[in-house]
C-alpha cells in the first residue's frame, strides 16, 4: 500500500529551527515526503494561496493528504500518533511522564530564552555567522538554559531519556547557538549537543542548508 502524500513547507534557506524539527521527525519516521520552499523574504507566506493552507501563515506547515497543520511541536506530535510504534520510530518517550517532560522542553525552547534566539540566530549554526558578545540579557538567558539542561542530564546517557527523542534535536539546536558562537558552555553539555548533531536525520538537514549556500 502506498503512503499518503505528505508535503513539508519550509523556509527557502533552510534556516528555520522549527522546520528542521519537523524535517528530522519525518526522516526518523522513514515516510516519504516532498519539501516545498516558501520565500519568507518575498512574503510568499502572506499570499492568499499559502494563507489558505496555513492557519498561522508561518513555516513549517505540513500537508498530509487534505489535512494541513502548522506549528512544529503540534506537527511532530501528530506524526507520532499517525505513524506510531512499533511500525515506526517513536519521536517521544513511551513513558507518560518522560513524554510530558519532552513536550515541556519543546514548549520552553519555543516560548522562552528570547535573547538567545535574537542574539544567536540560526545563521550562527547554518551560515557560520560570528556574532558579537552576548548582552547581559543574553548571558542571563544562557545561564538559565545551561542550568536547566544540567538538571535534565542523567549520568552516562547521551540522550535526555536514555533513548533519542525529538526534544534532543530541539535542545541541541538551542545549545549549538551558544556552542558555535564560541560562548562558554560546560564541556559535558557541548559534547551532548555535538553528539546529537551527528544523527543521520540532522546531517541530512545540514546538507540541505549547506547546499543552498553554495
Amino acid at each position: 500500500m502506498s503512503q499518503p502524500k505528505i508535503t513539508l513547507y519550509s523556509d527557502s534557506h533552510f534556516f528555520s529551527p522549527y522546520v528542521m524539527s519537523v524535517y528530522v521527525a519525518l526522516k526518523e519516521k522513514g515516510v516519504r515526503f516532498e519539501l516545498e520552499p516558501v520565500d519568507i523574504a518575498e512574503h510568499e507566506n502572506q499570499q492568499e494561496a499559502y494563507a489558505e493552507l496555513s492557519l498561522t501563515r508561518r513555516v513549517p506547515t505540513l500537508l498530509h493528504e487534505n489535512f494541513s497543520l502548522s506549528e512544529s511541536s503540534a506537527i511532530t506530535e501528530y506524526l507520532d500518533e499517525v505513524f506510531s510504534a512499533p511500525d515506526f520510530t517513536s519521536l517521544y518517550p513511551r513513558d507518560k511522564q518522560k513524554r510530558a517532560k519532552a513536550r515541556e522542553i519543546q514548549a520552553w525552547l519555543r516560548s522562552d530564552l528570547m535573547p538567545i534566539r535574537q542574539e544567536r540566530s540560526t545563521e550562527v549554526i547554518f551560515a557560520g555567522l560570528k556574532p558579537p558578545a552576548l548582552s547581559l540579557e543574553g548571558e542571563y538567558a544562557a545561564a538559565k538554559l545551561i542550568a536547566g539542561v544540567e538538571r535534565l542530564f542523567i549520568e552516562g546517557h547521551q540522550n535526555l531519556f536514555g533513548e533519542w527523542c525529538i526534544a534532543d534535536t530541539d535542545l541541541a539546536l538551542m545549545l549549538n547557538r551558544l556552542v558555535m558562537a564560541g560562548d562558554p558552555v560546560p564541556e559535558r553539555i557541548a559534547d551532548y549537543a555535538h553528539f546529537q548533531w551527528q544523527r543521520a536525520s540532522v546531517c541530512q538537514w545540514l546538507a540541505l542548508s549547506a547546499a543552498k549556500r553554495r
